[in-house]
């Protein structure tokens, strides 16, 4: 267990059959900084807002009305 955690996966065998990998959950972590989200957003294809909203209009069920509609 103290390889797996240290980053070592093992594959697990079964009469010389593999049936499983051990390997080690990595902690994500949950703050990127802006500087860190810019460079990762630097080579990212443009978005193109009317296609972008054209699929969240096409997702969305506009007339199944809201909770909140009588």
């Amino acid at each position: 267990m103290d390889a797996v955690e240290h980053g070592e996966t093992f594959i697990v065998t079964r009469d010389g059959h593999q049936i499983g990998e051990l390997i080690p959950l990595w902690r994500r972590r949950r703050f990127v900084s802006r500087q860190e989200f810019a460079a990762m957003s630097r080579n990212s294809p443009a978005i193109d807002l009317d296609a972008f909203r054209a699929d969240q209009d096409a997702a969305a069920d506009h007339g199944a009305g809201g909770a909140y509609e009588d």
